[in-house]
This record gives structure tokens, sequence and C-alpha cells, in this order.
């Protein structure tokens, strides 16, 4: 301001020097506009708008303002796509280093105080069916309606599949769904061994041998991604994924008794993919309704939650390993009833095959 007063006997009069100190300090505020971030937090199924933010600010002033938005402190705050050379950033790294755009969604995982409060306790008995529903005999019907149908053969056509792997002859398919199947994403961990299913990858390195596996999730293709990597699913050496599904693959359905729920239809991978069908698929999911479609496909799992207090007790995937292991002779996946699926017991012929399969890999091994 000195030096604008110092240069007014060049402006000449009054209503000059005024219209020089408007002009300046307009300047200044556009400068401020164009270095201002705006950026988008998802957690916990929603999204937080963080304003007033510049390039020069850190990650830790960030941190601090979507402490304010959804009281997750900045020490519980773990921002899973937030990344400098592949790697996590800094408190101190400047925003400006990791070249967001304007709007960037910024995926956290992170646990208010008080739900760790709760959760420090011992979890009580509760039902393996929370906010699920029970399919009765008239709702399986829903599963041939024309009209629902038409939308899965509307999803075949419209959506896009990216392939990671190619499918291999021969195998059967598994489905499996992530939250609270494979990981507990609301857990108070705050690495992904923590928040990852125990026998997770010993699972899945079980299960490829026989089975072509593929992930569906009912969220967006970029979390079902970042999770993936964070539980080391993406790029483990002993088994790959075929492909992603996201919520866009699902369709809605209305039931009398439930009203509209979201499905996941196993009819688009089958209108895809014809070595696929409800004879070689199975399905594993924590939600019942997601099967409304398939109910004779899909396997409920019991829901794996409460990650630090329950990892060293929980054995559901060895279990379901062994399942897949005796199911996998079975000609036709139309003739099981998986709501049993702890009492199978593989059939006598089965086990022959199974034992002379073991000693041909046996002898392969050895030569």
């Amino acid at each position: 301001m000195d030096n604008i007063l110092a240069s007014s006997s060049l402006v000449g009069c009054g209503r000059c020097l005024r219209e020089t100190v408007v002009v300046l300090m307009a300047g200044v505020y556009i400068s401020n506009m164009e270095n201002e971030m705006k950026l988008v937090v998802k957690w916990s199924g929603k999204e937080y708008e963080i304003c007033n933010l510049s390039e020069s600010d850190s990650v830790a002033t960030l941190k601090n303002a979507i402490h304010k938005e959804t009281g997750v402190r900045p020490e519980r705050q773990k921002l899973l796509n937030l990344k400098l050379k592949g790697k996590t950033p800094e408190d101190e790294c400047q925003l400006s280093a990791l070249k967001l755009k304007q709007g960037f969604k910024v995926m956290m995982m992170g646990s208010l105080e008080e739900d760790i409060a709760d959760a420090s306790a011992p979890p009580e008995d509760i039902p393996d069916v929370v906010n699920d529903l029970d399919i009765e005999d008239e709702e399986v019907a829903i599963e041939s309606r024309e009209v629902y149908l038409a939308k899965i053969e509307r999803r075949v056509r419209e959506y896009k599949i990216n392939m990671l792997n190619e499918l291999r002859p021969g195998k059967k398919l598994l489905v499996l769904d992530i939250d609270y199947t494979l990981f507990d994403h609301r857990s108070t961990a705050e690495t992904g061994y923590e928040l990852m299913r125990p026998y997770l990858h010993e699972f899945l390195t079980s299960a490829y041998q026989d089975y072509d596996i593929v992930i569906w999730s009912a969220t967006s293709m970029k979390w079902i991604e970042e999770k993936m990597k964070l539980l080391g699913v993406s790029t483990h050496s002993s088994y790959k994924v075929a492909f992603y599904l996201d919520s866009l693959a699902m369709i809605s359905i209305f039931t009398p008794k439930y009203g509209v729920v979201q499905v996941k239809p196993l009819g688009v991978i089958w209108g895809k993919f014809d070595q696929y069908s409800s004879r070689n698929t199975i399905m594993f999911d924590d939600i019942r309704r997601n099967f409304l479609m398939n109910p004779g496909n899909g396997l409920k799992i019991r829901p794996f939650k409460q990650a630090h207090l329950n990892r060293d007790k929980d054995r559901e995937l060895l279990r379901l390993a062994k399942y897949l292991k005796d199911i996998v002779h079975e000609e036709d996946f139309n003739s099981l009833d998986h709501k049993h699926w702890e009492k199978y017991r593989p059939r006598k012929r089965d086990k022959i095959a199974s034992k002379k399969e073991e000693t041909h890999e046996e002898n392969s091994s050895a030569s």
C-alpha cells in the first residue's frame, strides 16, 4: 500500500488512485483463484468436497481439512490413491508435487474415535444375516421375468469388460464379492494385511487351480482396483484374476416384500462368455439378496467384520477352499444346495477321480 501511495503523484488524482488499488487487489484475488484446489474425499459410502486448498499446501493441511469435514483424525486417515512416484506421500509433501486435477477424488479409509471405542469391546453374538433378506420360494421366479432378462441383455451389450487375464478352457467359474467377504472395509486396522481376511492368498491360490476368478463388487471400478492393490491380489504370482465387475454391471429389481434392490445377475457374465453357465459357476457374497437372479449359484459367506478382533479365529476361507475342491468334479452345480455347503460330502467316484488327479500331478512333477 505504501508503494501505491508513493506512486500517487504519477496517477494524478484520487479517483485514479482508487482504481489502481482496486485493479491490484483484483489481480491478487484472481491469482489466488487460479491456485485454489478443490478435491473430493470418498469415505464410508459418501463424498465430501474439500475446498480452499492451494497447490502450496501440504498433505498435512489436506488431512486437517478432511478432519473438519468427516471427523476422522489425520492419524486415522489412509488416503489410498494419493501417490508420489508410486508411494504414499509424506505429510510435509506439497500438493503441487502430486499433480492432482481439480475435483480429484481421494479414496479414504479411516475410523471415527467413537467407532474405535465401540469396536474395542468384545463383539456380542450377532446373527449371520445382518440387514439382509431371505429368499423365499415365491421369489425365486424373479430370475425368469422378462423385464429383468431384458436388463441383463442390455448389460451384456453395453457393459465393457476389461480383461486382466485370459480365460482358461475347462475351468469352472468363481465370482467373489469384496467387502466383508475378502476384506473388512470398516475395520479400525490401518494396513492391508490387517484388513484382509485370513488365508485370502492361500484360498485364491487353491481356487485358481480349478476355477477362473472374477471379482464383482457393488462399488466403482476405481475403488475395486485400489482395494485389489491394497490386498496384493492384483499382483500376486500364484493366481490371476480374469476381470473385475463393478456396480454398473448390476441391475435393479422389484420384490413385493423388499421393494427395489440391486442384484448381481450372473447372466451378464454368461451372456459374454459362453463357456460359463449355471452348470459351472459359483458365487460367494455376504449379502444374500445379490443372488436373487441366481439363487442356485450363490453361497452366502459369513461376513468378516471387526478384523482386529476376529482375524485370529476366522477360518472361513480355508473351509471354502476345501468345498471348492470337493465340488469341482460335479458336472452340474445346479444339483448342489450351497445353503448347506458345510454338510456336503463328495461321492466316492469323485474321491477316486480326485486321488487319480493328485497322483498324476505328482508324477508329472517328478518327471
